[in-house]
Protein backbone atom coordinates (compact mmCIF):
# COMPACT_ATOMS: atom_id res chain seq x y z
CA UNK A 1 0.00 0.00 0.00
CA UNK A 2 1.41 3.64 -0.76
CA UNK A 3 0.73 6.58 0.73
CA UNK A 4 -2.51 7.72 -1.84
CA UNK A 5 -4.13 4.19 -1.04
CA UNK A 6 -4.06 4.86 2.32
CA UNK A 7 -5.07 8.18 1.94
CA UNK A 8 -8.51 6.43 0.02
CA UNK A 9 -8.48 4.02 2.79
CA UNK A 10 -8.74 6.73 6.02
CA UNK A 11 -11.00 9.14 3.18
CA UNK A 12 -13.88 5.87 3.00
CA UNK A 13 -13.44 4.64 6.65
CA UNK A 14 -14.18 8.19 7.91
CA UNK A 15 -16.13 10.14 5.64
CA UNK A 16 -13.60 12.82 4.95
CA UNK A 17 -12.60 13.85 1.67
CA UNK A 18 -9.92 13.32 -0.01
CA UNK A 19 -7.79 16.39 0.76
CA UNK A 20 -8.79 16.38 4.76
CA UNK A 21 -7.44 12.44 4.73
CA UNK A 22 -5.00 13.62 3.22
CA UNK A 23 -4.03 16.26 5.53
CA UNK A 24 -4.26 14.32 8.77
CA UNK A 25 -2.16 11.28 7.55
CA UNK A 26 0.59 14.26 7.06
CA UNK A 27 -0.45 15.48 10.26
CA UNK A 28 0.42 12.10 11.92
CA UNK A 29 3.34 11.43 10.01
CA UNK A 30 4.83 15.02 10.98
CA UNK A 31 3.87 14.60 14.67
CA UNK A 32 5.91 11.50 14.78
CA UNK A 33 9.01 12.80 12.71
CA UNK A 34 8.89 15.59 15.13
CA UNK A 35 8.48 13.40 18.21
CA UNK A 36 11.59 11.21 16.61
CA UNK A 37 13.56 14.41 15.54
CA UNK A 38 13.44 15.83 19.71
CA UNK A 39 14.29 12.30 20.75
CA UNK A 40 10.94 10.98 22.13
CA UNK A 41 9.21 7.70 21.68
CA UNK A 42 5.98 7.33 20.10
CA UNK A 43 3.61 4.24 21.55
CA UNK A 44 0.19 3.77 19.34
CA UNK A 45 -1.48 0.99 21.80
CA UNK A 46 -2.09 -1.99 20.01
CA UNK A 47 -0.26 -0.83 16.82
CA UNK A 48 3.89 -0.44 17.85
CA UNK A 49 6.54 1.79 18.97
CA UNK A 50 8.22 4.34 16.79
CA UNK A 51 11.94 5.05 18.54
CA UNK A 52 15.22 6.09 17.45
CA UNK A 53 18.17 3.92 17.99
CA UNK A 54 21.94 4.59 17.85
CA UNK A 55 24.16 2.82 15.50
CA UNK A 56 27.89 2.87 16.31
CA UNK A 57 30.82 3.99 13.99
CA UNK A 58 32.25 0.88 12.05
CA UNK A 59 34.71 -0.05 9.47
CA UNK A 60 32.83 -0.72 6.29
CA UNK A 61 33.96 -1.82 2.55
CA UNK A 62 33.19 0.39 -0.69
CA UNK A 63 32.00 -2.61 -2.78
CA UNK A 64 33.47 -1.83 -6.14
CA UNK A 65 36.80 -1.37 -5.00
CA UNK A 66 36.69 -3.56 -1.57
CA UNK A 67 38.61 -0.42 0.13
CA UNK A 68 37.71 -0.02 3.65
CA UNK A 69 36.00 3.05 4.73
CA UNK A 70 34.90 4.69 7.62
CA UNK A 71 30.85 4.44 8.38
CA UNK A 72 29.87 7.38 11.01
CA UNK A 73 27.78 6.97 13.99
CA UNK A 74 24.39 7.62 13.37
CA UNK A 75 20.43 7.60 14.59
CA UNK A 76 17.52 6.00 12.90
CA UNK A 77 14.38 5.03 13.55
CA UNK A 78 13.00 2.12 14.36
CA UNK A 79 9.64 0.76 14.82
CA UNK A 80 8.35 -2.53 17.09
CA UNK A 81 5.20 -3.96 16.67
CA UNK A 82 2.98 -4.46 19.39
CA UNK A 83 1.92 -8.11 19.79
CA UNK A 84 -1.93 -7.03 18.65
CA UNK A 85 -0.35 -6.03 15.37
CA UNK A 86 1.70 -9.23 15.31
CA UNK A 87 -1.30 -11.17 15.95
CA UNK A 88 -3.67 -9.65 13.28
CA UNK A 89 -1.02 -9.84 10.97
CA UNK A 90 0.11 -13.43 11.51
CA UNK A 91 -3.84 -14.20 11.24
CA UNK A 92 -3.67 -16.23 14.38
Amino acid sequence: MNKKELVDQVASATGLGKGEAESAANAVFDAIAKALAGGDKVAVAGFGTFETRERAARTGRNPQTGEEIQIAASTTPAFKAAAALKKQVSGS
